[in-house]
């Protein structure tokens, strides 16, 4: 007789073996209506699986985390089933679940037009409204490889070959319709209730571009349809806000063919925000204790070998250059030039913490396939720093850290943010003693800034745990930017020491950090942040000034040329057009502020102020309006602007 006991404690009896689907309908119609798998010791189960003996089960539904991935899994398969039923000649290969959607690629030379896949999605509504059972199936390697063969699906035939012998080969069949996967999956087609198909791309088979180009379609799935709609709403606000369009409108960057995909031209305009982020980057570090440092970009092929990068990055590297009979390669991390500065000399541990900071350029090799704009390059400025500090210490730096982290984002408009914790892995170096101390350091710091924060098991670096701090933009989309990464490695291959008080010589501890990660990147988050309206301390052009007629111009020059004085950003437009035409193309160019001055302006020596948000704040002095723009530039960004 199993007793299965409940999340809350609860406890059901039963006189013979029953199903997760059993124990939800003995719960209530409802969670049985909404039942999707069940969770057993941490193993998600499909709602037929029996239950025979004493268990601790979580039933599972459209609500949990695992029945979102469920529910994406599912439709993967139901994707498939209606290509399959559509077009017969097509060749299933994988569908995996992706963040917010899942895909899966087939072999059909033809392609797949928009009009497919209109097709495509009304078929699987269609089988979504046959409510058909979903079953598992085990079978033994050689009768599934069998089985797909005599279907012709030659790919999943391989993809099986390829799983070691005697691990067990699972199959899910809803109708005429089988597919090799793990699951589980929902218990019936019924249960997908909102989905929808967004592109088609092309994608390698096994990621090489030496074997055949197959066809990728990208769906998404949600538990309910408010909920896809509610996605479908932030997918076109992720489109107005695309950076790569905002960049060319706004002139701000280009990524030139001439010079080849992923390395970033700055111009002008995006050069000002630039100079703004790094200023104030700068001013911060050294408000916080930082030394700023510069090195070079090149270095001999043993430094890498020594760091462990030829050996660990070998793929992101660049190939080695020669010159004078030795290889020199491009940098692709900051770190091995800071330990050498440190190892110029012997340290001491009163010299400890020492905290060194860099906005150095790396290049780091990607496929072309995986470029995009400013979010994925090959060329990027990282706002670097290590510490190097004693063991005592590491507590105190990551309350450091933290501390001017969260101001830094703050300071950006960034309030909202998720932070991870990341333990240490299977394969790692070090002592079990140093990694606990190390790790509880961390945690005891989270927990003194009161920040919740998520424990991801063993996902820490080989060399060391690390808190990695995601940033949430205006419409919800979170961003890896800060991190915080402890390191034994390094100073143990660089043979690094300090001299303790007692005269010993010990290893220091090693801290990699970036608050921002890259400048590139985070450009880019800013950009799709505030879609092009920056904040007035961030705006390339803070101030466009504009007279009405030639009259003007005299006065109109004054006033820009006194904002400029006083360190405003300012451009003054003295264009023969008309007034309209000017404050539209300044609006659309997401000047903050722009400065009307006609006869009257220039009779009581005021100017009448406009925002871009076609909001008239009327006449007013010029030493009035410099008092608003400094109030507004003054809190470094902790609010867009009073103007919205």
């Amino acid at each position: 007789m199993p007793v299965i006991t409940l999340p809350d404690g609860s406890q059901r009896y039963f006189e013979h073996s029953v199903t997760v689907y059993d124990v939800a309908a003995d719960i209530g119609s409802g969670l049985a209506k909404a039942a999707l798998a069940g969770k057993i010791d941490g193993h998600l189960v499909d709602t037929s699986y029996p239950l025979k003996e004493d268990t601790e089960l979580t039933v599972i539904t459209g609500r949990d985390p695992e029945g979102l991935e469920i529910i994406r899994h599912s439709c993967a398969h139901l994707l498939a089933q209606a290509v399959k039923a559509l077009y017969p000649e097509a060749q299933v290969t994988i569908g995996p679940v992706i963040e917010d959607g899942f895909y899966y690629d087939f072999a059909y030379p033809k392609g797949f037009s928009p009009e497919d896949l209109e097709a495509i999605e009304a078929k699987m509504q269609e089988l979504v409204e046959q409510d058909i059972s979903v079953h598992r199936e085990v079978k033994s390697r050689e009768e599934a490889i069998s089985l797909f063969r005599q279907m012709g699906e030659e790919y999943k035939a391989e993809i099986i070959a390829s799983i070691p012998q005697g691990e067990e080969i699972s199959l899910y069949r809803q109708g005429d319709f089988v597919d090799l996967c793990r699951g589980p999956h929902v218990p019936s087609t019924s249960r997908l209730k909102a989905f929808k198909l967004t592109k088609v791309s092309g994608a390698y088979w096994r990621g090489d571009a030496n074997n055949e180009m197959l066809q990728r379609v990208y769906g998404t799935a949600w538990p309910d349809k408010k909920a896809l709609k509610a996605y479908l709403h932030r997918l076109e606000e992720a489109e107005k806000r695309d950076h790569r369009r905002i960049g060319t409108e706004l002139d701000l960057f280009s990524i030139q063919d001439e010079a080849g995909g992923g390395l970033v031209f700055w111009h002008p305009m995006g050069a000002r925000i630039r100079q703004v982020i790094e200023d104030f980057w700068r001013e911060r570090h050294r408000a916080a204790g930082y030394e700023t440092l510069y090195t070079p970009h090149i270095a001999h092929q043993q430094l890498w070998q020594t760091s462990g990068h030829t050996d660990f990055y070998r793929e992101s590297m660049y190939q080695p250059m020669e010159e004078d009979h030795q290889l020199y390669q491009l940098k692709p991390m900051n770190c091995p030039f800071h330990v050498l500065v440190y190892k110029g000399r012997l340290r001491s541990y009163r010299e400890l913490p020492l905290r060194w900071a860099e906005l150095g350029t790396v290049y780091r090799h990607e496929m072309s396939g995986a470029l995009h704009g400013l979010m994925r390059v090959r060329g990027f400025t990282q706002d670097d720093a290590h510490i190097f500090c004693r063991e005592e210490q590491i507590e105190d730096e990551i309350l450091g850290i933290l501390d001017l982290t969260l101001e830094m984002l703050s300071a950006f408009g960034f309030e909202r943010y998720e932070v991870d914790l990341s333990t240490r892995p299977e394969k790692s170096v070090g002592s079990d003693a140093i990694w606990e101390r190390a790790t509880q350091a961390l945690r005891s710091a989270l927990e003194k800034k009161g920040l919740d924060y998520a424990v991801d098991e063993g996902g820490g670096a080989f060399y060391g745990p690390k808190i990695d701090i995601k940033i949430e933009d205006a419409i919800g989309r979170k961003w890896q930017c800060s991190t915080v990464q402890l390191d034994f490695n390094l100073p143990e291959r660089f043979e690094m020491e300090y001299v303790a008080e007692d005269g010993a010589r010990h290893q220091p501890i090693m801290i990699h950090r970036a608050v921002l990660g890259s400048l590139e990147r985070f450009f880019g988050v800013l950009i799709e942040h505030y879609e092009g309206k920056f904040p007035p301390w961030l705006a390339p052009v803070q101030v466009a000034v504009m007279n009405i007629t030639d009259r003007q111009a005299e006065y109109a020059c004054q006033v820009e040329e006194t904002l400029k004085n006083k360190g405003f950003r300012s451009l003054l437009d003295l264009r023969n057009e008309k007034i309209g035409f000017k404050i539209r193309e300044h609006t659309l160019r997401r000047v903050p502020y722009l400065l009307v001055i006609g006869d009257r302006e220039v009779e009581n020596q005021t100017v009448a102020v406009r925002t871009r948000y076609s909001k008239d704040l009327g006449a007013m002095s010029l030493d009035a309006f410099i008092e608003r723009l400094d109030a507004d530039i003054a809190p470094l960004g902790h609010s867009i602007s009073k103007e919205d």
